[in-house]
């Protein structure tokens, strides 16, 4: 008993040397990179491969040779490195390691047994990494490490000959072999917190970029040349970096730090990895860049911006020495080229927006001058002849107002203006349908200045999908009422009632495009004043008003 103490003993300096190497290279910043990822490249999964192959051929050599068998770690190490790595490292590490200790003694007593245990252990590796989560990962592969080992024991007992020669091996090494794996689950272990850490870090490493764009942001509200070169000194003193740039497709927008003055006068993107990264939409990384157009670069990363799943540009980070691109910096560059992406779009859009509505109340202007122009001359020509004077009185009334609509240009205006054009309007309505129409003014007197073409609009809507729907005459009661804080403006119609599917339309802003007039209305009142139109179907006709906050004096 006290010989298969010391054989345990024994095999946990060894997995305990074996843990140290591993945990030197969780700190060396190129391979902790590698234990920090989640997804593999070939070549990382290579390095993986060679590094476990060692341990485990390491772990053969440095055996304890007990009757002709050598007690030894490999297993440890192939297990680990297949829960850690996936099937191939653990496979193809089974295979290395197998065959080395079956070549280095053949014909031995346990090298057949030892060469199909550590191919099996390599298999039910893998199997552990692609079924078994990652917190449980640690417990499997001790089971997985033991059962191995078992196996081994009774391939031992089965192949040796004479057959008291397995008894007497496997009655000394299975107790310490089988228990000594608990070494595998201590190096998972070691290898999560590493990927524990990860985690911290990239926590770590989403605050500094929501801490920039905090810092950034104000300067999005308005892109140009200075506000961008503002944005990347911003991110190059907080990241620490030797250059930041940002690009659109074509051109640099903006540079700062090392060859700034050179990347300044060329201004086209000339170097071969923007490039690459703009059209293939991969992040590009060089850690020891000696090719780069600026010979001074040494490190950098590009990670493409995009609106709408469509690249618009770049963002690239730069350093003067090599190796600098590490995980953490990776993973806080692509959150903060998403988060720039997305205040770009913002900021786009309401660009978008702002000139939109311009052209929206400018569309507004000018669909109703032709269609005023045409029924208006028409009702001209016939009062020419029956009533010149009226005739004289509409041709003033459409000139004003036609006057109106060419100069306008402020988007707010005087309510007293406003309510000039409505009544020059309704003048010409009142020629063309006569006694059909009847318009009632009910107004306060009020010093306040309305949004511009608020009211026409309205009016224009009661009468011709209102009144002029209806059987027989109509009225429209134009209301202007002074009500403390608010001047209440309101249009009442006694025609047709507006439907509840147009109601829900225009509070939905789901309307046709060819109908803007309502709901242009309703959202140029609603963004200025918080709350749009409050339509209302009556029992005969529609009732619509909204209220106008008096300007503080």
């Amino acid at each position: 008993m006290q010989y298969t103490l010391l054989i345990l003993l024994q095999l946990f300096e060894r997995a305990a040397l074996l843990l140290m190497c591993l945990f030197v290279l969780t700190r060396l910043p190129r391979f902790k990179e590698i234990f920090q990822k989640e997804a593999y490249t070939r070549q990382e999964l290579a390095v993986a491969t060679v590094i476990f192959s060692l341990f485990a051929i390491f772990g053969t050599y440095s055996g304890i040779n007990v009757e002709g068998s050598l007690v030894n770690v490999r297993i440890i190490a192939i297990m680990a490195g297949g829960i850690l790595f996936g099937p191939w490292v653990g496979l193809i590490t089974g295979l290395i390691s197998g065959v080395h200790r079956f070549l280095i003694d053949i014909g031995g007593v346990t090298s057949l047994p030892c060469l199909i245990t550590s191919i099996t252990a390599g298999v039910v590796s893998g199997v552990i990494y692609r079924r078994i989560s990652g917190e449980r990962r640690w417990i499997a592969g001790i089971a997985a490490g033991m059962a191995c080992e078992a196996l081994t024991m009774v391939l031992i007992l089965v192949m040796a000959q004479p057959m008291s020669l397995g008894v007497d091996i496997v009655s000394k090494i299975a107790f310490p072999m089988i228990i000594s794996q608990i070494s595998v689950g201590l190096i998972v272990m070691l290898v999560q917190s590493v990927e524990g850490e990860k985690e911290r870090i990239a926590a770590k490493q989403s605050k500094l970029a929501l801490d920039i764009a905090n810092k950034t942001l104000p300067y999005f509200r308005s892109i140009n040349p200075e506000a961008l070169r503002i944005i990347c000194r911003i991110i190059k003193e907080d990241i620490g970096a030797d250059a930041v740039a940002i690009t659109d497709t074509r051109f640099i927008r903006a540079y700062v730090g090392v060859g700034e003055d050179y990347y300044v006068e060329e201004g086209e993107i000339i170097s071969d990895e923007t490039k690459q990264t703009l059209s293939s939409g991969e992040i590009t990384i060089r850690n020891n860049d000696t090719d780069h157009t600026n010979p001074v670069i040494k490190s950098l990363i590009i990670i493409p911006l995009k609106e709408k799943g469509e690249i618009t540009g770049a963002l690239k980070i730069y350093y003067t020495k090599a190796h600098k691109i590490t995980y953490s910096l990776q993973a806080m560059a692509v959150g903060l080229s998403q988060i720039i992406s997305t205040l770009m779009e913002v900021s786009r859009v309401e660009g978008i927006k702002e000139m939109a509505n311009k052209a929206e109340l400018k569309a507004l202007q000018t669909s109703i001058n032709p269609h005023f122009l045409f029924n208006a001359l028409n009702a001209i020509i016939s009062s020419i002849r029956i009533d010149p004077d009226k005739a004289r009185e509409l041709i003033v009334n459409l000139s004003g107002y036609m006057r109106h609509n060419l100069e306008l240009t402020d988007e707010f205006i005087d309510i007293k203006r406003e309510l000039q054009q409505v009544q020059q309007y309704v003048e010409i309505e009142k020629a063309r349908f006569g006694n059909r129409l009847d318009v009632v003014y009910d107004i306060d007197e009020v010093e306040v200045r309305i949004p511009s073409l608020s009211i026409q609009p309205l009016v224009e809507n009661a009468i011709v999908h209102g009144i002029l729907k209806a059987k027989g005459p109509g009225s429209v009661t134009i209301t202007v009422k002074d009500r403390g804080d608010v001047v209440r403006i309101g249009i009442r119609n006694t025609g047709v009632g507006i439907s509840e599917e147009t109601i829900e339309r225009v509070y939905s802003g789901s309307m046709p495009e060819n109908k803007i007039g309502l709901y242009n209305v309703h959202q140029r009142v609603k963004l200025i004043y918080g709350h749009g139109l409050t339509i209302q179907r009556l029992e005969q006709g529609t009732d619509i008003y909204f209220d106008v906050k008096k300007e503080s004096r």
